[in-house]
């Protein structure tokens, strides 16, 4: 293709894998240009590609969506309630289950969690405060939530967090790209996870358990921690896209009027994403493009 203009060239690359060609295009092309010449393609391709997606953030979960630590807390919930329910019932207690962690916890804020379990079972504890201790005599909501993390922690120094490839792919091509990235999250763990996994790096900002504990705010299914952390990014929840794991979550995305929530199915559960409200539900990003993410948020209506 004889490319004669910067016009020719941006509409050539547009219709591109930018990640793969510009580079090739602004060594060889350009090799004789001033260094400020080809910084400035850089920029007009890169902020061309920007707009063309449509959206102009993404919001993360962290368990299940960028990192592998969903499970990790799935099996120290687990340690945690049927310890709890063996001492409570004896030997034939009902042991806790997959889809008690998937509809009763997952997503949800710690003790928040640990409440909607146990009023699953018809089991009454107080709520307490979160500074009552594990093995304290009074068990109270707030000290089985802190007994389950310490099963988290211990697992998670024994073991060491592993991320997915393609959440952290597609984070990086969107940083890449000036698209604005954060993440949202329950877990009061978030940023020792992300330190642990060496990717804070990429997130812009981040409101996790702590943040919202701090300043009041209300937990997943509630938008509130998503519509914040579009706020600190500033932009609009209807100019944003939310990924989630959680029915928990994705509900929380739609109450937060996000245009696009994507929902990831790493436990099986596509049909429960969708009816708790993922525009979209894939087992994982796979090949997925940025590209393609764009089309996916511009077929979307805006509520």
């Amino acid at each position: 293709m004889a490319m004669k203009s910067k016009d020719d060239v941006m509409a050539f690359y547009a219709e591109k894998n930018v990640h793969a060609l510009l580079e090739d295009l602004l060594a060889s092309a350009y090799q004789d240009r001033p260094e400020d010449l080809r910084r400035y393609w850089r920029a007009q391709l890169t902020k061309r590609i920007r707009e063309d997606l449509g959206f102009k953030a993404v919001i993360f979960d962290l368990d299940g969506v960028v990192t592998k630590t969903a499970a990790v807390h799935s099996r120290a919930w687990k340690a945690m309630f049927d310890a709890f329910l063996r001492d409570r019932d004896g030997e034939a207690f009902d042991e806790f289950m997959p889809e008690d962690y998937l509809k009763y916890v997952d997503g949800r804020p710690r003790y928040e969690g640990v409440q909607t379990f146990l009023n699953s079972r018809a089991i009454a504890l107080d709520m307490g405060e979160p500074s009552d201790l594990p093995d304290q005599e009074k068990v109270t909501c707030c000290s089985l939530g802190n007994r389950k993390n310490d099963y988290f922690m211990d697992v998670l120094a024994k073991e060491g967090v592993q991320e997915y490839p393609s959440t952290v792919r597609i984070m990086n091509e969107l940083r890449d790209l000036g698209v604005r990235v954060g993440l949202a999250s329950s877990s009061k763990n978030a940023k020792h996870v992300l330190h642990a996994a060496g990717l804070s790096h990429l997130i812009e900002h981040r409101v996790d358990g702590v943040v919202a504990a701090e300043r009041g705010y209300r937990g997943k299914p509630a938008g509130d921690i998503f519509v914040e952390c579009a706020k600190a990014l500033g932009v609009a929840p209807e100019d944003a896209v939310v990924v989630e794991d959680a029915t928990s979550g994705v509900a929380a995305g739609r109450a937060g009027k996000f245009r696009l929530v994507v929902g990831l199915a790493r436990e099986g559960n596509h049909a429960e994403l969708k009816e708790h409200g993922a525009h979209v539900v894939y087992d994982d990003f796979g090949d997925m493009t940025v590209d393609e993410l764009g089309d996916i948020f511009k077929a979307q209506p805006k509520e």
